[in-house]
């Protein structure tokens, strides 16, 4: 079975063009090898295998289900949440030799960082990449430090790497001093980032623009003007001297392929549709979508908002299909829709299936051990620098 590690690749190593879940590449997220032999997802017997491989393995395993997951597989996780949240799940029960993550691999690689050399986190599906965190590669980070080094600019910039972001990154971050952030504390990242240089201080945000954008202009009260988005296609990021010199905020080119769908026309359409409707988006959706809802916040936010709207409310909600559906199933006396009419489920998220976590289980019965997360751990030291470094904010920095 494959092993997911994460060291730096050669710059001149050509990105290779991989079917998902055929091949593998081990420098990046992208299309890591999905093993065989799975059980049939038309078995029927599929829920009671799972149950039964559960109650044989007991304490040693401890399953963490992230809130986009199908209900299918929370069925089955000990905790669910947002991804540092599982992550210190996971190092919280140390007596847990195994942890099954029910997530993505930027998530599993976190929760391997922050458990004990006793644990091994366990990923179900190697193909369950994230497509945001596969926006900003090794190679792609470091030649774009090179250039703020030759526009002058890099001595006055701070990296702040979402937690949507391989290991490599997050220990890129931690090399040059930056911190990670959650969706729910980038604001206090953004502010310590900027206050470390000073004036004239610049954030490099990996690899979501929206969430750095959202957070400098309506947390921040910074201008538009003052951001510029990085393409690590184009030389210099696309950018010139000039425009790197007077930007606050260099905004990578990434963004999340569910978020990044929803449109200020289905906030509209909403509101024509439904009186009296209540919009709540992810701050990973685009500018103009989070500036027409009326509450804006990461997954935790959106669900304990809904949880402690009255009885009757209307809500669309602008985040992952299987957390809606589960939401409206949760809050039967409000109205809750999502805000899309085209499906937006996670589908990367979704390789994490029934049969795959049956397969999982029932190898750790049977003392097989497979797809094992392991990050390097030179990788692990300086990403944990950069998580630290978040830990050590004021505020509530471990939510997500």
């Amino acid at each position: 079975m494959g092993v997911s590690t994460s060291t730096d690749a050669s710059p001149t190593t050509p990105l290779p063009l991989l079917v998902l879940g055929r091949g593998r590449d081990l420098h990046s997220e992208r299309g890591v090898e999905c093993p065989g032999d799975l059980p049939a997802a038309s078995d029927p017997g599929l829920v009671e295998r799972a149950r039964a491989a559960k109650e044989a393995l007991g304490d040693r395993v401890f399953v963490l289900g992230h809130h986009y997951q199908r209900d299918e597989v929370i069925e089955f996780a000990d905790v669910t949440g947002d991804s540092f949240k599982l992550a210190k799940d996971a190092a919280a029960r140390p007596d847990a030799p195994y942890i099954v993550f029910c997530g993505v691999h930027f998530m599993a690689e976190s929760a391997d960082i922050l458990t004990s050399d006793q644990q091994t986190v366990i990923l179900p599906d190697l193909a369950a990449g994230c497509s945001m965190a596969d926006m900003a590669a090794i190679r792609q980070v470091e030649d774009a430090w090179e250039d703020l080094v030759e526009a002058g600019v890099a001595d006055r910039t701070v990296p702040v790497t979402y937690m949507n972001s391989s290991a490599a990154i997050k220990a890129f971050t931690g090399r040059h001093g930056g911190t990670i952030c959650t969706s729910s504390n980038a604001r206090t990242a953004l502010e310590w980032a900027l206050a470390e240089k000073g004036e004239g201080g610049k954030v490099l945000f990996l690899p979501d623009q929206h969430l750095g954008r959202n957070t400098f202009v309506r947390d921040l009260g910074g201008s538009l003007d003052g951001c510029v988005v990085f393409d690590p296609h184009q030389p210099m990021g696309g950018l010139t001297r000039q425009e790197l010199q007077d930007a606050t905020m260099i905004l990578w080119r990434g963004h999340c392929s569910v978020h990044g769908r929803f449109s200020l026309e289905a906030v509209e359409q909403a509101r024509r549709d439904i009186p009296g409707v209540k919009v709540i988006v992810h701050p990973e959706c685009r500018h103009e979508v989070v500036e027409a809802a009326d509450e804006v916040g990461s997954t935790e936010k959106i669900i304990k908002t809904i949880a402690a709207a009255p009885d009757g409310t209307s809500w669309v909600v602008g985040t992952e299909l299987n957390l809606v559906r589960r939401l409206a199933t949760m809050f039967p006396k409000q109205q809750i829709a999502f805000l899309e009419k085209n499906v937006c489920y996670c589908s990367t998220m979704n390789r994490i299936d029934l049969p795959h976590l049956v397969w999982t289980l029932e190898s750790l019965v049977e003392g097989r051990v497979v797809n094992p997360i392991r990050v390097d751990p030179d990788v692990a030291h300086h990403a944990r620098i950069a998580l630290d470094q978040m830990l050590a904010l004021p505020g509530e920095t471990h939510k997500d």
